[in-house]
């Protein structure tokens, strides 16, 4: 890691100019960094793409969210040698959400300000060759762990990774290969919120964020 201090320069171009002169004050400034010699890919199963077709707007609850059956897509992170790594999903349609909260996704908006629905993204089952694996979650960017055997929330809000408690306490563990599941609950807001005089697209849109640790 590379370091360098301003202070030094600073205080010698002072005693160059002016001898008498004094410094009444400082401050540092430290670069730092990590160079990893692995790295790490994301993929998910049908490409990515969950498609419920054609909903008919009857068929939509008129006071209260309708929920779409769950959609279980394969989630796996191949990287080139063991290594250190979180996830955390970003919204692409990020406002757009009904019933907004900081684990639920948008589908879009329609009619201009209209919330058409959200969606929760869980991450569940992890699986990596020999090891004991369980869901992990970080509300501090990584400085603490909390384990959750049950799968746990993969959102914008917090960072999700795949350990254990071996070492003593919950913390990621260096993976080479993991596969896990991605479940995908989706809820298109009351219909009696909604224009749908004509069709409406859902629009929801995330990306996975890998992060190495």
């Amino acid at each position: 890691m590379g370091r360098f201090n301003l202070r030094g320069h600073a205080c010698g171009l002072l005693l160059l100019l002016a001898p008498h002169a004094f410094a009444a004050s400082s401050v540092d400034l430290t670069v730092t960094g990590l160079i990893v010699p692995s790295a790490c890919t994301p993929t998910l199963s049908q490409g990515g793409v969950v498609d419920y077709g054609r909903l008919a707007a009857k068929d939509l609850n008129a006071d209260s969210s309708t929920w779409m059956p769950t959609v279980t897509l394969r989630l796996s992170v191949n990287c080139s040698g063991p290594t250190l790594f979180a996830l955390r999903g970003r919204d692409n349609r990020e406002g757009t959400a009904h019933n907004d909260d900081d684990e639920k996704y948008g589908l879009g908006l329609i009619n201009g300000n209209q919330r058409l629905g959200s969606y929760l993204l869980t991450v569940h089952a992890p699986v990596s060759a020999g090891l004991t694996l369980y869901t992990l979650m970080s509300l501090d960017d990584g400085q603490s762990w909390w384990q959750f055997p049950d799968g746990t929330w993969l959102s914008p809000a917090q960072m999700t990774a795949f350990g254990n408690a071996e070492s003593g306490r919950p913390a990621p563990v260096a993976l080479q290969t993991v596969t896990s599941e991605l479940r995908v609950d989706t809820a298109i807001a009351p219909a009696s919120g909604l224009t749908l005089t004509e069709e409406v697209a859902l629009d929801g849109s995330a990306t996975v964020d890998l992060f190495y640790l």
